[in-house]
Order: C-alpha cells, then structure tokens, then sequence
C-alpha cells in the first residue's frame, strides 16, 4: 500500500470513525450522483437559503454545525429517506446522523476550501469510497 493509500485511509477513518459506515458510504454516492455533484449539493443548499452553512463547510475554517431539520430542508424527506433506507435506520435518525456526518465530508471534499472541478470531486468520492470498501473487506 501506498503512502496516497495511507493517507486516504487516514482521512476517511478519520472523517468516519467507523470504516463500516453505510449512511456515510451513501452520502459520497449521492454527492457523486446528484446532478452537478458537489457544485449540485451546494447550489441545492444556496437555493433553499442555507448558503450560508455549507460555505462554512466548504471553507477552509470550523465547520458550523447542522440540524436534522436542515437537512431535511436542503436535501429533502425523499432524499433523506433513500439514505436511511440505505443505511437501514429512520429518517429522522438518519438526519440527525447526516447533520453529522455531511459537514466533515464536504470539508473533505473541499480541501482547499473551494468546490474543486467536478472531476477533481469525483476523484476524491471515489477514493473515499474504494477505501470505505477495502476497509470493510479486511
């Protein structure tokens, strides 16, 4: 392995804790899937007046914290409730755990506290996920 490999390892442990993760596994996928991918997901959260969070995120300092109820604003109960379907927990547990979750994964998304080119993101995605995989397999 590598030392990008480490490094990778390193980064989705740590914005995981848990290597086993299906709900954070599901969020890559759908940030990877949404329409415009990341830029999407942002504009997604200016057009329904939370701009102002995920360019915390996005940013290269603390990440301001979401709530459940944001969550469901910015993405949807439909879209929540893929995710926790995915994950095989409630919707309202699940967007708790996204409010948790989706912050640490932008910012790592975004290192250089800009929405990098939407190759570069899918880049980053699926290393995220490959490694997520690998991590569960071993």
């Amino acid at each position: 392995m590598g030392l990008l490999d480490n490094l990778e390892n390193q980064a989705v442990t740590s914005l995981l804790g848990n290597s086993s993760n299906p709900l954070a596994t599901s969020i890559l996928q759908m940030i990877q899937t949404q329409p415009g991918g990341l830029q999407g997901l942002v504009q997604s959260f200016h057009d329904k007046g939370l701009g102002g969070l995920i360019s915390g995120w996005v940013s290269t300092g603390p990440n301001p914290p979401a709530t459940g109820d944001q969550i469901q604003q910015a993405l949807g109960s439909d879209k929540v409730k893929q995710l926790a379907a995915a994950a095989g927990i409630s919707p309202d547990v699940a967007s708790s755990a996204i409010a948790q979750l989706l912050p640490s994964i932008v910012d790592k998304l975004t290192p250089n506290g800009q929405v990098p080119e939407h190759s570069g993101v899918m880049d980053i995605a699926s290393s995220l996920l490959k490694s997520l995989s690998q991590q569960r397999a071993s």
